[in-house]
């Protein structure tokens, strides 16, 4: 007999952005689960961005996200 299948959780957003792309952002990031440190790691990346290029930084973000999407989706 098959258990349930687990219910996908959904990942709250981050306290500064309120994004939850930049939280799976950071959890991507993080290892051992020192999520202090990949936070410290993204907020300073993006003051850096920001900081650079004078514009949003989730902008920034998002597009770079776009450019590393696949254009066309294969399915078999």
């Amino acid at each position: 007999m098959r258990k349930k299948q687990a219910i996908k959780r959904d990942v709250l957003a981050d306290p500064i952005y309120n994004s939850k792309m930049v939280t799976k952002l950071i959890n991507g990031i993080m290892l051992d689960g020192k999520k202090g440190t990949a936070q410290k790691i993204l907020y300073n990346a993006l003051d850096i961005v920001k900081e650079k290029t004078n514009n949003d930084p989730l902008e920034v973000l998002n597009k770079a996200f776009e450019n590393i999407k696949p254009a066309l989706e294969i399915k078999e």
